[in-house]
């Protein structure tokens, strides 16, 4: 009988416990080890954490008993970083340790931030024999996977456009709406060129351009972000805290892939905290238009099919699908860098 693979889950916030959860409800996974960040999860059987039976593993804060632990990957799903690069030093020792890593939040293409970039991860994966990956909803499917399939009905194309609208108002953390996403601000707070929620989510999306384009064969001579926030047109009160009417209530992080000067890519993500506010009221989560011959316009929705009682939200558990999947091919990968 095949051995189940071995799984370190790294980090336990709203993703990371969606993601933990589906490790410990299949057979083919073992969990061995867990990282937490807060000191009130320290200690605490991960079973506790994840709100199922008792597992045995413990969680820890040390990142050298992370390395000391014998696994197969590391299951990484800590809150976004600024700079966008700062988990790579986590990441590298990881790899050189000897352990898979799938990430939810980078690593997807990253040959878009620069091939020496890409390099230097590639070069602590493959010191280790070890192989790294990203995966997840957006990056990793809408753009990469749905819009490469749709392209496949046309038989010319001048632009591929993926939008997505994510509903924040039940997001709970005010480190994460008010700090890592930007919420609240005060106008003109937000540096849209060079600050560093921009270059977080430049980096982060121009992964997804530069996976579409790999995927449809497409040389990108560079990337142009074009990013803009929305201000509150009323207060609002919404899981994190309030947002106050003249602040930011929304955010669009777009970014183009450019050849010879025409957008030919284009991905876009709004973080919105006011389902009524106008361009995103009554839009659906996801959008794919392709300007082509023949041109394509698809929506997409997921739909809340959780038991009562069960607060993880789909795209929680479409994330967490995402990372199930991916967890035994990157295992049976040769090491390096792979595009999922």
């Amino acid at each position: 009988m095949t051995r189940p693979i071995r799984v370190i889950q790294w980090a336990t916030g709203s993703m990371g416990k969606a993601c933990l959860r589906a490790v410990l409800d299949d057979d083919r996974f073992q969990l061995v080890g867990l990282f937490v960040y807060g000191a009130g999860k320290a200690g605490r059987d991960a079973g506790d954490i994840a709100r199922r039976p008792e597992t045995g593993v413990i969680a820890t804060r040390s990142i050298d008993e992370i390395l000391a632990i014998d696994a197969d990957i590391v299951v990484h799903t800590p809150m976004l970083s600024a700079p966008y690069t700062g988990h790579d030093a986590d990441v590298k020792r990881l790899l050189e340790s000897g352990k898979n890593v799938v990430s939810i939040n980078h690593y997807f293409e990253p040959a878009a931030l620069g091939r020496a970039y890409a390099g230097g991860l590639a070069e602590s994966a493959i010191r280790g024999g070890a192989t790294l990956a990203g995966t997840g909803v957006n990056p990793g499917w809408v753009a990469e996977r749905m819009a490469a399939n749709a392209v496949s009905l046309c038989l010319s194309h001048r632009n591929i456009a993926s939008r997505e609208i994510i509903d924040c108002t039940t997001i709970p953390n005010p480190d994460y709406v008010f700090g890592a996403l930007g919420f609240g601000s005060a106008p003109g707070a937000i540096d849209l060129t060079n600050g560093p929620l921009a270059e977080t989510f430049t980096s982060m999306f121009s992964q997804s351009v530069e996976g579409l384009a790999q995927r449809l064969g497409l040389s990108l001579d560079r990337f142009e972000p074009d990013h803009s926030v929305s201000l509150a047109e009323r207060d609002l009160t919404v899981a994190a805290g309030e947002i106050a009417k003249g602040t930011v209530s929304a955010t669009t992080w777009r970014v183009h892939g450019l050849i010879d000067g025409e957008r030919r890519i284009t991905h876009e993500v709004n973080w919105i905290m006011d389902t009524a506010q106008q361009p995103f009221a009554g839009k659906p989560h996801w959008e794919i238009e392709v300007d082509g011959l023949p041109g394509l316009r698809i929506a997409m929705d997921m739909v809340d099919t959780a038991p009562e009682g069960v607060r993880t939200k789909p795209e929680q558990f479409a994330v967490a699908a995402m990372v199930r999947e991916a967890i035994p091919r990157i295992v049976a990968a040769p090491p390096g860098l792979m595009r999922l």
